[in-house]
């Protein structure tokens, strides 16, 4: 089909949108991607911004927005059984693994590090299953479209920062379903989930608006206790986020970033958190309602 669409691109001028789920089987085949004559875009599951009137922050940390599941009246039903066709369609009858079983495992293991850093060898200690192979499904998941790594800023400081990238899922309702656990989420699941969906919104207002060049967390090595969640880099620019569900402010949360002030290139700096009060620091740290984060994105107005 590729090589047709090609002809056509090159003797009708024709345009086409052509969808699919994973490039990895026609990769490892040499079929024609079309290099050259086409653009990648990825596809992401609905925004407050599409959602409009219907969108409910507690309805998405527990279901998501991905399409299908938000449009189902069985929204539990229609996650679960999504997991078990990508088991067996993306996973089973594309042999893009041999031991079945043990990918199965993996999965609900891999779940649990949504929002943290990829600890590999604890990966594969919990799934029983060897570090090398951990290796190659987490790689698989990646190209499956379901989650995707954030890499550790590196810059010359005083500090050593953290190597280890951090893996994200790209929707709440997939992660929560791969654990098997869609009731209302927790006090303490809420901060990953939270943390992960704005995550996957900044992803996707890069990939529609070109939002950053580059995205990654900042976690100097030598203070375990400081990190910041997001820091989005624009030519020379540098643009950094706190994500809280808290809806009352502490002094510890601002330490990360209150310690990544000292970084050059830092514009603007953002608590995002779950209260209504939008405030500024004496440190010119800017304090932002989810509600007014949310508008900035849609508006294109989170840099200064």
């Amino acid at each position: 089909m590729l090589n047709e669409a090609h002809r056509f691109i090159e003797e009708r001028g024709l345009r086409f949108a052509l969808l699919g789920s994973s490039a990895r089987k026609l990769k490892a085949a040499g079929t024609n991607l079309l290099a050259g004559r086409a653009l990648r875009k990825q596809m992401f599951p609905l925004t407050p911004q599409e959602l409009g009137a219907d969108f409910d922050l507690e309805t998405v940390l527990r279901f998501g927005s991905l399409p299908l599941a938000w449009r189902s009246s069985d929204r539990r039903a229609t996650l679960l059984a999504y997991v078990q066709t990508y088991l067996r369609e993306e996973i089973r009858a594309e042999s893009i693994v041999r031991n079945l079983p043990g990918f199965a495992r993996f999965l609900p293991v891999a779940a649990l590090f949504h929002g943290q850093v990829i600890n590999i060898a604890g990966i594969a200690r919990d799934a029983g299953t060897a570090r090398t192979t951990v290796d190659g499904y987490v790689e698989i998941l990646e190209d499956t479209l379901l989650v995707l790594r954030l890499r550790a800023y590196e810059a010359r400081l005083r500090v050593r920062e953290r190597k280890h990238p951090k893996l994200y899922w790209i929707d709440p309702g997939i992660v929560r379903a791969v654990k098997k656990q869609l009731d209302p989420p927790s006090a303490e699941e809420r901060g990953h989930l939270l943390e992960g969906w704005i995550h996957t919104l900044l992803r996707c207002y890069a990939e529609e608006r070109s939002l950053y060049d580059e995205i990654h967390y900042w976690a100097p090595a030598q203070a375990r206790q400081l990190e910041v969640d997001f820091l989005l880099q624009r030519g020379r620019e540098l643009l950094a986020i706190e994500v809280k569900t808290s809806p009352r402010l502490q002094p510890a949360q601002f330490a990360g970033l209150a310690a990544i002030g000292e970084l050059p290139g830092v514009v603007r700096r953002i608590l995002v958190y779950g209260g209504t009060r939008r405030l500024r620091t004496p440190a010119g740290i800017e304090v932002w309602p989810l509600a007014n984060f949310l508008a900035a994105l849609a508006e294109g107005k989170l840099w200064p």
